[in-house]
């Protein structure tokens, strides 16, 4: 058994989970806490104190758990807000020594690795061609993977926390989602890919707690089952009513709703507005779910170098 930790911009999240013979995942145990770490992130002073506690807070009870449970080894990661954050550093070398977890700050691009490699794990049947989003806190990873190689990967500044941190401005907010989808859009021109991603037989595949959460409130999951969500098929007309429907409700009437965990009552308008500005740029009327992502790239990619150094 294995351990993997996403310190996310938003979340903080822990996997144990068996490898078996054939690379396949079987999750026995997720811990998750809202803790917006990259809440109140500023340039001067960097992460916010109350937001380092409340993710030291959940990281400490992570390493709880850890202590009883008998894993083979234990990864870690940082994303966007430990790797934008002036202090990020510091924060990282207090988490080690009053948790003892290491956490490995990686670049946009090994975050998208990570990602597709744990999406790529969920999908059946598994596509010759998809183009894997994963919208985070503070950063939107795109990867485009055909025939099982890596043909893209590429991180932009884009996520829900940053969004609402702007103020909540609507009008604001898709202006910087159409300025990342432009870079978006050039970056796979210059790569003489945007042609291919356009083709209908290239899956759109949404992956992290902006997908996975409008994909339990389509489901009306009183108790998140990730089973019931990998693979599910998200239409635009769907996501256009979700977004009419929460736009008329207020956070906390969101957030009463079965399928929106709390703390994520103010950040899932502007994550719809990415999915559906998504979908519109390629054309798309309907987008697949994976519930597998970051974290479970993690864990996989963790066991295979320790079983490969046994």
């Amino acid at each position: 058994m294995f351990a993997a930790i996403d310190v996310g911009s938003n979340t903080v999240r822990m996997l144990l989970a068996s490898v078996t013979g054939d690379g396949s995942l079987l999750p026995l145990h997720y811990f998750r806490k809202v803790t917006r770490l990259g809440g109140g992130i500023t340039s001067n002073e960097g992460l916010a104190s109350e937001a380092m506690e409340r993710t030291l807070l959940a990281l400490q009870q992570c390493a709880a758990e850890l202590a009883t449970a008998r894993v083979d080894g234990v990864a870690a990661v940082g994303t966007a807000a430990l790797r934008r954050a002036k202090n990020g550093k510091a924060f990282v070398a207090r988490i080690q020594r009053e948790t003892g977890l290491v956490v490995d700050v990686v670049d946009g691009e090994k975050e998208a690795y990570l990602a597709a490699t744990g999406v790529l794990a969920a999908l059946d049947p598994k596509p010759s061609h998809a183009l894997i989003f994963d919208i985070g806190g503070g950063s939107t990873e795109f990867i485009l993977v055909v025939d099982g190689k890596h043909l893209f990967y590429r991180s932009y500044p884009l996520g829900v926390v940053s969004l609402c941190e702007e103020g909540g401005d609507p009008s604001m907010q898709y202006r910087q989602i159409e300025t990342c989808l432009d870079a978006l859009q050039r970056d796979l021109r210059r790569a003489n890919l945007l042609d291919l991603i356009q083709d209908k037989r290239t899956l759109l595949v949404g992956t992290a707690g902006t997908v996975t959460t409008l994909a339990a409130l389509q489901l009306g999951m009183e108790k998140y089952d990730w089973r019931r969500v990998n693979n599910l098929l998200l239409t635009q007309h769907d996501l256009q009513n979700w977004a009419r429907r929460l736009g008329e409700l207020d956070v906390a009437e969101r957030e009463r709703l079965p399928g929106l965990e709390k703390g994520r009552g103010d950040l899932i308008l502007p994550g719809v507005m990415i999915v559906l500005q998504l979908l519109r740029l390629f054309s798309r009327e309907s987008l697949t779910v994976s519930d597998f992502g970051l974290l479970e790239g993690l864990l996989l990619e963790h066991a295979r170098i320790t079983q490969r150094l046994d």
